[in-house]
């Protein structure tokens, strides 16, 4: 095995040359050397470490090693975490449409999307799927389970569920699946109000439905709430910006070797008047769609001051299937001006009130309370539950038949697998709607300017 490790670790060495000449020389004898010190590390740790450690351990930590020296938004991935990102990126992929989650050995449907074959189906929150297409994914991991299920648009796909102690099977027929990041009300005085909370490949065609819509109503003021959007491709900001903005340059790119791309709006004549809201969340792509619109003087800036991520990445893949993220250039807007460690600065400054919730327990990430156990984690949950109006007497950190009851109707509730458990899924659902009950509480003032803006 150690062989095999030798000499994988070398393959992986060239990989990484993405067989390209390098573009600066190095100390090929000292280089020589790292690699062989590196295998003799790797051959020390399999001789004396107390647990067994797999070969792909191993190679997807001298990876994750190696890119964490670099700055935080460069990033190693494996396959798995590879396709998953290109998918997230894309906006869509093909399949039937559910979430799914291991839970004690099984994969279990968290919820069934809106749309979906599986929902029309009947499949339902809870369902244990045991196999696919006649293939027994007993152990298989959601990642797994989730590559068997996904495949190419109008392909056939038959599923297996244990629904209590029913056995059923379904047969679908996998279709685009979209990753809706878009959505779009009209507000009072005919304003209409866009929330775009991230930049996939798809982003662009969502809006334009939008506005179809908003056109219908004759809608020609626009609030874009792009608070806590932490961006996406660098593509679908400029796909966006040509809706909203005028044509000529919206964003300049320069690269670590010098070269220049610029990016470019086609948009003839505008046809809407927009205010942009952002805050300290707002990053990346956002702020390339925030700076053109400010530095074009093409509508209003209203908010706090953005993340200022500047930078950006392109991605590889790697024969294997993984991909490499790294950071190769740095974006400018309009005016050239840098948006890196500086941010965008909103037109009319805005501070919404910040809601308190220190008084609550964090939960602590390390455990999945179950019924019976006695923990801050079941404190945290008893505390927030009361807070969200379930029947909890009184929060005492001891998981009793009650809580466990009031937990299973949250995770109903909310289209979350109800076993009582609280796992981290359920865990980070109580977080979130413990911060959207208070803030439900508090008036959002940045969106009061941006209504006083465009009125």
């Amino acid at each position: 095995m150690k062989k095999r490790i030798s000499l994988l670790i070398v393959i992986l060495m060239v990989i990484l040359s993405f067989t390209s000449a390098l573009a600066i020389e190095i100390d090929e004898d000292k280089f020589d050397q790292d690699i062989e010190f590196m295998k003799k590390v790797i051959y020390f740790v399999l001789d004396k470490y107390q647990y067994e450690v797999s070969q792909e351990d191993i190679i997807n930590g001298l990876y994750d090693g190696f890119f964490s020296v670099l700055d935080d938004y460069s990033t190693y991935y494996t396959p798995k975490e590879y396709q998953a990102l290109l998918e997230d990126t894309a906006g869509e992929f093909s399949g039937i449409g559910v979430q799914i989650m291991d839970i004690n050995g099984q994969v279990v449907v968290v919820t069934p999307l809106p749309g979906s074959p599986a929902i029309e189906a009947g499949i339902k929150a809870g369902d244990i799927i045991k196999t696919v297409d006649h293939y027994d994914i007993t152990g298989v991991t959601s990642s797994q389970a989730s590559l068997l299920i996904r495949g190419e648009e109008g392909t056939p796909v038959k599923i297996g569920i244990l629904r209590g102690k029913e056995n059923l099977t379904f047969d679908l027929i996998r279709r685009a699946i979209v990753i809706n990041n878009v959505e779009g009300k009209i507000l009072e005085d005919n304003i209409g109000y866009l929330k775009v909370t991230g930049f996939s490949d798809n982003t662009a065609e969502l809006v334009e439905k939008e506005l179809e819509l908003f056109d219908e109503k004759n809608v020609k003021k626009i609030i874009i709430d792009m608070r806590n959007n932490g961006g996406g491709t660098l593509q679908s900001a400029v796909d966006l910006l040509n809706l909203f903005v005028t044509e000529g340059p919206v964003v300049y790119v320069k690269y670590a070797a010098g070269k220049e791309d610029i990016y470019e709006s086609k948009l003839k004549d505008k046809k809407y008047e927009i205010a942009v809201l952002i805050n300290e969340g707002s990053a990346s792509a956002t702020e390339i769609f925030a700076g053109a619109v400010k530095y074009k003087n093409e509508g209003i800036i209203i908010g706090t001051n953005s993340y200022g991520k500047g930078v950006v990445q392109s991605l590889y893949h790697l024969t294997d299937g993984s991909g490499v993220k790294f950071t190769t250039a740095e974006y400018f807007s309009v005016d050239r001006i840098p948006v890196h460690k500086i941010g965008i600065t909103p037109d009319i400054a805005v501070e919404n009130e910040k809601t308190d919730i220190s008084e609550y327990p964090k939960f602590s990430k390390e455990q999945k309370p179950e019924l019976g156990n006695v923990s801050l984690d079941v404190l945290a949950a008893e505390m927030i539950l009361m807070e969200l109006g379930y029947e909890i007497n009184q929060p005492d950190g001891v998981y009793d038949i009650q809580s466990f009851e009031q937990v299973r109707k949250f995770q109903e509730d909310n289209l979350l697998y109800p076993y009582g458990t609280i796992d981290f899924a359920t865990q980070d659902a109580l977080y979130n709607a413990l911060i959207k009950h208070m803030e439900s509480n508090l008036e959002d003032l940045q969106l009061k300017a941006a209504i006083e803006a465009l009125k």
